[in-house]
């Protein structure tokens, strides 16, 4: 796509802009069907189902760059983006659901099993800082200690995440006394049959959407001179963040604010169990090869991560610009963490 003109990569990359939003509107539709039939539940259909399937371009850049042997490009992807799909949960507190009386959404979603994802998310982007440590020369069987426990910490949490949604020893089963009322789920308008082809065919556009939308955005940005990081950092990242921002969109629409939330977190989650993948594929170390820059946005969304479970604790009920307190701070950190951004890539 490098020779294509500017005018022609813009147009591109906003009709697969336009695939990717609709397609993400019909995941969470099918989601919650499937988590209605299947019995998954809120959580853990967010944490695994729709947080795979709205990652699907992730997955097929990470394979590519590993296939390819740029492990610097694999790690980019994955660690760029983490910090602003937590953002994309500022976009979903002050557009999903207004009016007057309406409370955050935190405040709504309270629950001990998103308080859960979210540590979940920490722990994982902890050991992904510890394994960036690490030297070269560690592979055992196309493996790497890091990679493998990051992985091993995401099978935990998705155990977890299945106890605490059948039993936890708090009150009302983890969930605040007055939170958004759990969604009556129109199974009957959609048959399980369907809700799977609609879904596969929605993470299939997703997909190849995701990818040529990444295409024509590297392409475009190498023409106007954006570096790799930050357009990594910014329209690559806000651009892998559309199927969240649809779903969570709809979700809220649906009345589902858990699932909005549990999609965020799982795919946060998620994503850096991708090192483990392009590991074996490539069968070199690749933590290793992640730069300052890219150390810098993990810590920066472990920090908004960490903002959010104190916002689902303690459920402040104050909006501030049409958004939560919490989700307010988030999007000042960020904004003070790309400011940062630009002086290290400077």
């Amino acid at each position: 796509m490098d020779s294509l003109p500017f005018f022609l990569l813009v147009v591109i990359f906003v009709a697969a802009a336009a695939v990717v939003w609709v397609a993400g509107i019909q995941l969470s539709k099918a989601t919650d069907v499937l988590d209605a039939r299947l019995h998954l539940g809120s959580a853990l259909g967010g944490l695994i189902v729709l947080a795979v399937a709205t990652n699907l371009p992730e997955i097929a850049i990470t394979v590519s760059a590993a296939m390819a042997g740029n492990l610097e490009v694999a790690v980019g992807n994955i660690l760029g983006g983490i910090a602003l799909q937590t953002v994309v949960l500022v976009i979903l507190d002050a557009f999903g659901r207004r009016g007057r009386g309406v409370k955050p959404l935190t405040y709504r979603a309270a629950s001990l099993t998103l308080v859960l994802e979210g540590l979940v998310v920490v722990a994982v982007l902890a050991v992904v800082v510890a394994g960036s440590q690490l030297p070269d020369g560690l592979e055992v069987l196309r493996l790497t200690p890091d990679v493998v426990l990051i992985a091993a910490i995401w099978v935990v949490g998705l155990l977890l995440v299945q106890r605490a949604g059948k039993h936890l020893p708090w009150h009302e089963d983890g969930r605040a006394p007055d939170a958004s009322p759990k969604p009556t789920r129109a199974t009957k308008k959609m048959s399980t049959k369907k809700a799977a082809v609609v879904f596969s065919v929605s993470a299939l556009a997703t997909l190849v959407a995701g990818v040529v939308l990444e295409r024509a955005g590297d392409a475009a940005s190498s023409q106007i001179g954006l570096s790799g990081v930050l357009f990594g950092a910014t329209v690559l990242a806000l651009a892998t963040s559309l199927p969240e921002i649809s779903t969570g969109l709809q979700a809220i629409r649906q009345g589902d604010d858990n699932l909005a939330i549990s999609d965020i977190f799982g795919g946060n989650a998620f994503l850096p169990v991708l090192f483990l993948l392009a590991t074996v594929i490539s069968g070199a170390a690749v933590l290793p090869q992640a730069n300052g820059a890219d150390i810098y946005l993990t810590a920066l969304a472990a920090l908004l991560t960490l903002v959010y479970v104190v916002g689902l604790i303690f459920r402040p009920q104050r909006r501030i610009l049409g958004m939560g307190v919490d989700s307010f701070v988030v999007l000042v950190l960020y904004a003070m963490g790309v400011g940062g951004l630009f002086a290290i890539s400077g």
